[in-house]
């Protein structure tokens, strides 16, 4: 589980309701159920209206991915990548047709066993970035679907609140009322930006994040099969990829 997340969400949603609590109006008063209907069910609505029916039915799991992940080591696959190099420079590419059950990572043994096949490292790599690519659109499209919720949800309270104004003024008979109408009118513009700037956003950009440092692993895998496949020194290949670790974290040679 990332736990930056789910800490993250639990303290803004903590800090908002003990500001209520310190303040002078009760908690009620920052509780309208038709309120909530118009920013979050509006919200969703323009999600759909905006996104394939699949994709936007796929927002549990994209929502779900931003609390549980796991980000690949890159000194544990640079580690097995020089392993594997060994034994193609020692016994050859075809030896590595051994070690294709002992590889876990699917990105490494894919293109490990399009090298052990016989294809050359123009098709090798044009594979593994076609691959890449279909990746970073599949991420995107997850990350573009929370990005517009983020924007329909304020969007949604804006339009609430002028519901509710034009409700308000639309009777002026009781003077001693009005206070307690412009507050309810106001609930969907707070609503509508906890709703982005609480949820929707944060995720979007986790997602964004997350995206950037699983394709670096990928681009990683790639280089360094080509490099195997090319026969190219164990040591060299080792420096080569070191150079995606952050320089405070490459183990010190001894």
């Amino acid at each position: 589980m990332d736990i930056t997340s789910l800490i993250g969400f639990l303290l803004a949603i903590g800090l908002i309701i003990g500001s209520i609590m310190m303040g002078s109006a009760p908690f009620t008063a920052f509780i309208d159920i038709p309120s909530v209907l118009v920013v979050f069910g509006g919200a969703m609505a323009a999600g759909m209206m905006a996104f394939p029916l699949k994709s936007f039915l796929a927002l549990p799991m994209v929502m779900k991915k931003a609390f549980l992940n796991k980000q690949e080591d890159l000194l544990e696959i640079i580690q097995q990548l020089v392993a594997l190099a060994e034994v193609a420079r020692r016994d050859g590419l075809l030896a590595l047709e051994g070690k294709m059950a002992e590889i876990e990572n699917p990105v490494i043994k894919a293109g490990l066993q399009m090298a052990v096949d016989g294809n050359d490292a123009e098709t090798i790599e044009s594979v593994m970035r076609t691959e890449m690519e279909a990746m970073a659109r599949r991420h995107k499209e997850g990350k573009s679907i929370l990005d517009q919720l983020a924007r329909f949800a304020p969007a949604y309270g804006m339009i609430g609140t002028l519901m509710g104004l034009i409700m308000m003024l639309s009777d002026m008979s009781d003077p001693s009322s009005i206070g307690a109408g412009m507050a309810v009118a106001l609930i969907t513009t707070l609503y509508g930006a906890i709703a982005a700037n609480v949820g929707f956003q944060p995720f979007a950009e986790k997602l964004g994040l997350l995206s950037k440092y699983e394709l670096n692993a990928m681009e990683l895998v790639v280089r360094g099969v080509l490099a195997i496949q090319s026969g190219e020194s164990p040591r060299a290949l080792e420096q080569r990829l070191l150079t995606y670790i952050h320089p405070k974290k490459r183990p010190v040679k001894e």
